[in-house]
């Protein structure tokens, strides 16, 4: 007969489980998911429903992928949350024929008043960060064609021509929505007055991600961010594209898809900790798919399951450290930490003592539960969006089976330990017609920019 320890320790196991269970969709769950999610999407492509869809499908002007005779030096821009990046890409060929690709750059922290200041401190900053980088690089004389990945929401009138819809990720950026983008840069260039840039094209980090994979891979037709937010694009039929004039050929639509939900389809499944973690946010009611997936939430989602369970007793014996009470104290790399975790649980331990609470294995046990179960429904609620797309793409080939690569980039795909092996084994589940590779992005932002920069140049000539 067990011990009246052992026999605690079971019920107490089965009430964790029990809360953590809200997190585990079932496969027809994460279908509807899917299915709300391509019903949406047709209602951004179509005219008459564009304004009411919460997945917006974004025309990018983005219509022809590189053929490999682009050549020559690009300037990147890279605007898609704390940090700045500005990147030299210098295009070339190699002895095979083939594309040689080489990249310098330099990161920038933008600071806080910059974020919530006026558009011209913004703009001005930039370009104070794109001199100093030509200063390094001693091109200053040269006047370069340069690409801008603005990972925002934006609705594009040409390839370089792109209104800000809505801030997210913290920006708050007075004078920047309504306004052309491109503009804004282009006058803060001028004010400078030190140097000279030709402005070509400005795109979102998933087209970049796209185009940048496409070097390496053919197939790939489809470019997705699983980092701070979470979004993807892909190459929609042009007949499909009610918002742009023409039938012919194909254009990369950006879905802009962390918006889904904002019009109540994602109700039935979004938690307690969902609707806490969306009403303190700086844009609550909005990008509400994002915030189930995206590494700028799924910490405080854990810190929150974590209390709940502190709350009903079952771990930390009941009291929880002030700095575990702490809003945003719980980041969501480590998650990462806690799952990476071989077995021995000093992972969990060490995470744990530096937020104040001194574990017993069963908490660490726990803890390591919960992170399991917030990011494994992160990874399946992603797949059920990017199935939606492969499925959409799938049926609009009328194949009987498809080839698909899709180019990922973002640090919660490329650093948390399972969430890559959980998200493809659900996507291939979910869209099996499709013969799905996916490659991870390399710089994928910044060297997407410069080609299609590349790209837009050579159309332009």
């Amino acid at each position: 007969m067990p011990s009246n320890r052992a026999r605690i320790d079971r019920g107490r196991m089965q009430k964790v489980q029990q809360i953590l269970s809200e997190f585990h969709l079932q496969k027809e769950e994460l279908l509807e998911v899917m299915q709300r999610i391509q019903q949406e999407m047709e209602k951004g492509l179509r005219l008459e429903t564009h304004k009411t869809a919460s997945v917006k499908m974004l025309p990018t002007y983005v219509r022809s992928t590189p053929d490999g005779s682009e050549v020559g030096d690009f300037l990147a821009l890279d605007l898609g949350g704390t940090n700045f990046r500005v990147m030299l890409v210098k295009v070339s060929e190699d002895a095979q024929g083939g594309w040689k690709i080489e990249t310098s750059n330099q990161m920038y922290d933008i600071p806080a008043d910059v974020m919530t200041g006026t558009a011209e401190m913004l703009f001005d900053y930039i370009a104070q960060c794109i001199s100093n980088f030509l200063d390094q690089y001693s091109m200053k004389d040269k006047k370069l064609p340069l690409g801008f990945t603005f990972s925002f929401p934006v609705r594009h009138e040409d390839i370089d021509k792109g209104i800000l819809l809505n801030w997210t990720k913290g920006f708050k950026t007075s004078g920047v929505e309504g306004n052309n983008v491109v503009g804004l840069l282009r006058d803060a260039i001028k004010r400078r007055g030190d140097f000279e840039m030709d402005v070509v094209a400005m795109v979102n980090d998933t087209v970049a991600t796209m185009i940048s994979c496409y070097y390496e891979d053919h197939s790939c037709e489809v470019g997705m961010i699983v980092g701070t937010g979470c979004n993807a694009c892909y190459m929609e039929e042009m007949k499909n594209v009610e918002l742009v004039e023409g039938e012919e050929g194909r254009m990369c639509v950006n879905t802009e898809w962390g918006g889904f939900g904002d019009t109540g389809e994602l109700e039935k499944f979004r938690l307690e900790y969902d609707c806490v973690v969306d009403e303190a946010s700086v844009n609550p009611g909005y990008q509400l798919y994002e915030k189930i997936i995206g590494g700028k939430y799924m910490g405080e989602l854990t810190r929150l399951v974590l209390l709940k369970l502190v709350n009903q007793n079952l771990l930390f014996n009941g009291e929880a450290s002030q700095l575990m009470k702490t809003r945003g104290s719980f980041e969501t790399r480590l998650l990462s930490q806690i799952e990476s975790d071989t077995g021995d649980q000093k992972q969990i331990y060490n995470v744990l003592t530096t937020l104040g609470v001194l574990p017993s294995k069963a908490d660490c046990e726990i803890v390591h539960l919960a992170c399991e179960s917030v990011s494994t429904r992160a990874a399946h609620v992603c797949a059920a969006g990017l199935a939606g797309v492969i499925n959409r793409m799938w049926k609009n080939k009328c194949k009987e089976t498809m080839k698909i690569t899709v180019g990922i980039d973002g640090s919660v795909y490329k650093y948390h330990p399972h969430f890559k092996h959980r998200f493809h084994t659900m996507v291939r589940e979910l869209a099996p017609c499709c013969d799905i590779t996916f490659l991870q992005s390399n710089e994928g932002s910044g060297r997407g920019a410069a080609l299609i920069s590349a790209v837009a140049c050579k159309m332009a000539s």
